[in-house]
């Protein structure tokens, strides 16, 4: 995927980084500080196949998320082979939960791999098919909520979400810059048809609803996080 740095004095044209890549190099280097055997395998399995975590930019950031409100349970919309899990299920703590959903039992089998030796299964309860169905079929609030599916679904899951996140807890969602598309005025390299739009109608109405504070971090492709006021 080609990506350029942001000229203010054009207009938008093609995917860029929103945080310049030399600071984003920086912050790797100080993460790294926290290298783990697992975890340098989920990355590596993650480089080898093209397959898209959150990485060491951003999981460090959930945990923190997850940490400061004292989260024990929470939910993810979307978990691969449960990269985020691994961040998360450090925050909860035993007997705290993290709920994974995930279209294919091969990820599953894979997470339980990773998190087994991470010593952390137990606080995983990983559900395989269609992510909003699963939370459908969960019962109660959450203390966070995790957003990662496909982009185009995005407004679905945030109006599924809102209601089930408890008072000063978060919703958080990945991917909400998009590589720069969401400032661009013609998407012409979307990754699917109406991605882009789903992903700015998602963020414009978390910043209408009057129920939630919010803030766009713009490390890596920007996460959106959102407080459910008390």
């Amino acid at each position: 995927m080609n990506r350029q740095p942001l000229d203010p004095t054009q207009p938008p044209s093609g995917t860029f980084e929103p945080v310049h890549p030399a600071v984003q190099t920086y912050l790797f280097d100080l993460y790294r500080r926290r290298d783990e055997p697992v975890l340098l395998e989920m990355e590596a399995e993650a480089a080898a196949r093209g397959f898209p975590i959150v990485g060491r930019l951003v999981g460090p950031f959930l945990e923190v998320m997850a940490l400061s409100v004292g989260a024990r349970r929470i939910f993810e919309f979307g978990s691969g082979y449960g990269y985020s899990a691994y961040w998360f299920s450090r925050a909860v703590g035993q007997g705290g939960t993290v709920t994974c959903t995930d279209g294919r039992a091969e990820n599953a089998r894979k997470a339980r791999t990773y998190l087994e030796r991470a010593g952390r299964w137990e606080r995983i309860d990983f559900r395989v098919g269609w992510a909003q169905d699963v939370f459908r079929a969960s019962d109660g609030l959450f203390d966070i909520i995790y957003n990662d599916v496909d982009k185009g679904d995005y407004p679905e899951v945030w109006r599924l979400a809102r209601d089930r996140v408890r008072p000063g807890g978060l919703y958080i969602a990945d991917n909400t810059l998009w590589s720069g598309r969401v400032v661009q005025d013609r998407v012409v390299d979307d990754v699917k048809p109406g991605w882009t739009e789903a992903i700015k109608e998602h963020n414009r109405l978390i910043a209408d609803d009057p129920d939630y504070d919010w803030f766009l971090n713009p490390i890596r492709d920007g996460v959106l996080v959102a407080r459910r006021r008390s």
